[in-house]
């Protein structure tokens, strides 16, 4: 008895291929939406001092534009956005306390680096701490962070790296939680628009670094507490732009990276992302420079 022979099926390749052409048209459709929501032509970055900058749609990570803003450049206190996030990872609790340590103020004071205002042996809750990190840009918080949940700066840094490159900052490299200069420590403003996007997903993050100031919990040292309040804000005064408001930011600020800023932005009822580094270290540029940015938008 003779074996049929089996007829060879064509109907998968059809279907893949169906399916192949369901895609693009998804992806065409969502271009166009891009275009039509983000004219980039319209958004221009010439006119600002900062050297480096990308500005996004922090919903989607759609680039408007960008100025050099996959070169590597020195991103100073915005790596505290780095420092806060995974603080709030690794320590879900924000009622958890850690102490001061006694030890990480003559560092701080020989690099005249920042502080919040806490002092050698106080206990300080995890949210006052990250306040602290990301409102008056406080060395010692980031430090106090660091030794409770890593032990020392130097493991932290490394817990740092391990955060970057998960979630794809691929031209970054930490060895500090403070953006003190360091040769070897460096990112890029699209890894940092990157990093922000990211953190904003936490609504504990967004709270901190939206807030314009913060009353500290009375502790061992502070029975009365004390407020301390954000240097963009600080900065800002009370300047805005046209068809939105600034909604937050993290300032930077070393001889090597001049002046830095990662902000979020409302404007017209959309959110973005503005990351600027090594602006004129002088005055308020870095403000400027986002104010300028943020209000092409709001005047379209």
């Amino acid at each position: 008895m003779k074996k049929k022979k089996r007829r060879k099926r064509h109907g998968r390749p059809f279907y893949t291929f169906s399916v192949f052409l369901i895609v693009l048209l998804f992806v065409g459709l969502a271009l166009a939406e891009n275009m039509i929501l983000h004219p980039m032509a319209k958004v221009d970055l010439s006119g600002i001092d900062s050297e480096y900058a990308i500005l996004v749609d922090a919903g989607t990570g759609f680039k408007l534009a960008g100025k050099a803003e996959k070169e590597q450049m020195y991103p100073a206190s915005m790596t505290k956005i780095m420092t806060a996030i995974l603080a709030l990872e690794k320590c879900p609790d924000l009622d958890e306390t850690m102490t001061v340590p006694s030890d990480i103020f003559d560092a701080i004071y020989s690099e005249q680096a920042s502080t919040a205002g806490f002092e050698a042996g106080e206990v300080v809750t995890v949210r006052d701490l990250l306040y602290g990190v990301m409102l008056p840009s406080g060395a010692e918080c980031c430090l106090t962070l660091a030794r409770g949940i890593a032990g020392s700066e130097e493991a932290y840094a490394e817990l740092m790296n391990q955060k970057a490159k998960k979630i794809g900052m691929r031209s970054t490299h930490f060895v500090n939680c403070t953006g003190l200069h360091n040769d070897d420590h460096y990112s890029t403003a699209k890894d940092i628009a990157k990093l922000l996007r990211y953190a904003l997903k936490n609504v504990d993050f967004r709270a901190v670094f939206t807030s314009q100031s913060h009353a500290m919990s009375p502790t061992n040292v502070h029975p009365d507490g004390f407020t301390v309040y954000s240097t963009m804000f600080r900065a800002l005064g009370d300047r805005g732009f046209t068809g939105g408001q600034l909604l937050g930011g993290k300032t930077g600020n070393t001889f090597r990276a001049g002046l830095c800023l990662a902000s979020l932005a409302e404007v017209k009822g959309k959110e973005y992302i503005l990351v600027t580094a090594k602006a004129e270290d002088a005055g308020d540029a870095h403000v400027t420079d986002a104010l300028k940015v943020y209000g092409q938008i709001g005047e379209q």
